[in-house]
């Protein structure tokens, strides 16, 4: 993506009171805790995106909870690009008197963070995110969860249903590899975060059904419906027995219900939509953060849970949802949830995958984004007698890159 600067050349000159304005003469709201706290939510798209929905619902539901902490409805603009037009529907928001403005598309982050610069009575919010903690800019916050977890529970009860596929004769020879069951996974992006929620989906599969392979597809978009039915056909037609995928319309599920595949859902179940197929999904529930926000701000506190101006839910703090079609599997499910809290289950338990036909016993990730893309942190760390990649904990955003054996991305190399 193309890089805007990030202070226009206006704004140098602004010193003392006039900082307070911006550029363009838009003057920040003040914030004084124990008022009602006026919210503003970005979106890269709309209700009909499966992953923009689930930060509106979100709100919705976090609005409730807040009762009288929020000032009126939250205004939610929706159909905001990865271009300067987020930094405009942040500018708006400012004038329009927002004290915290939220965003949720990792493209948006370069004009949320331009804006906190400009506004620094303002606090700024950005999910998916990599600046924040290096950035400096301490009314700016990057915030994710664990979604890898949820991702795993889900791969977990895909592979409960593919064991009954295998018990009942279901899997056919065109659905195997060299002896192993094929998966597929539409993605959208060859990034870290979809290489990590991929990872674990399989990871999951694998934790009940050792034998399996998985087919990655991208379709460079975050949400483009032909794309992702097209994706879908063609690991269908490489012989996947059961699909999933971190793209953001019902292409993918559409085409599964259609051709009758199994598939595992992101952001929303889909048992109304594609009662032969659906099997489970997962998703982030984004309400205790924007609580966390709006309670830390009423409250004048720091953010709770937060660490270098990053927060990350987790699966016990409910910020991760997960759920199967299949009510006998939920006790299985909610065993292995236990053991996650626990944390004597990791999803990316070394021993549990190989690079290369080796364990990791180190990997350096790019952790501090200083945008040259380059590692700078080993995040294999060992606990309880675990060795483990630590996802999550050093920055709330992915960084699980790794491509481990047994999967196979089918185009990634056209969308670098």
């Amino acid at each position: 993506m193309k890089k805007s600067p990030t202070i226009l050349l206006g704004c140098l000159s602004m010193a003392g009171a006039l900082a307070a304005a911006g550029c363009g003469g838009v003057t920040a709201a003040s914030y004084t805790p124990g008022t009602a706290v006026k919210v503003g939510l970005i979106c890269l798209h709309d209700n009909s995106s499966t992953y923009d929905k689930n930060f509106i619902d979100s709100m919705g539901a976090a609005a409730k909870k807040l009762g009288a902490r929020i000032a009126g409805e939250p205004i939610i603009k929706t159909g905001v690009p990865e271009s300067y037009e987020a930094y405009t529907a942040a500018k708006d928001l400012v004038k329009q008197g927002c004290n915290v403005i939220f965003a949720d598309s990792f493209g948006h982050e370069e004009f949320m963070l331009k804006a906190a610069k400009e506004w620094p009575s303002v606090t700024f919010c950005h999910a998916t995110g990599t600046k924040a903690k290096i950035a400096g800019v301490k009314n700016y916050h990057n915030a994710f969860a664990s979604i890898y977890e949820g991702r795993y529970l889900a791969g977990y009860a895909a592979g409960l249903k593919l064991q009954r596929m295998i018990d009942a004769g279901q899997i056919k020879d065109s659905n195997k590899r060299d002896g192993n069951i094929i998966l597929g996974y539409v993605g959208a992006f060859p990034y870290a975060e979809v290489v990590s929620g991929y990872t674990s989906w399989y990871l999951g599969v694998k934790a009940v059904v050792s034998n399996v392979v998985m087919d990655v597809t991208y379709t460079s978009s975050w949400y483009d419906l032909n794309a992702e039915k097209a994706g879908a056909s063609t690991l269908i037609n490489k012989g996947a027995a059961i699909i999933s995928q971190h793209a953001d319309s019902m292409g993918a599920p559409g085409e599964c219900e259609e051709k009758n595949v199994p598939n595992v859902t992101y952001n929303i179940p889909t048992g109304t939509e594609c009662p032969k197929t659906y099997v489970a999904y997962s998703k982030i529930d984004w309400a205790p953060y924007y609580c966390a926000v709006v309670n830390s701000m009423f409250d004048g506190k720091a953010i709770e849970g937060e660490v270098n101006n990053n927060w990350t839910g987790t699966i016990g703090t409910e910020s991760v949802i997960y759920d199967s079609a299949n009510a006998e599997d939920k006790v299985t499910l909610e065993r292995v949830k236990g053991e996650l809290i626990a944390r004597t289950r990791r999803v990316f338990d070394c021993a549990n995958f190989t690079v290369k036909g080796q364990h990791l016993t180190e990997y350096k990730a790019d952790v501090d984004d200083m945008g040259d893309y380059k590692p700078d942190t080993n995040v294999i760390k060992t606990e309880g007698g675990i060795t483990f990649f630590d996802e999550s904990s050093l920055r709330s955003a992915p960084y699980f890159d790794v491509r481990i054996d047994g999967i196979t991305e089918l185009n990634a190399n056209t969308n670098s």
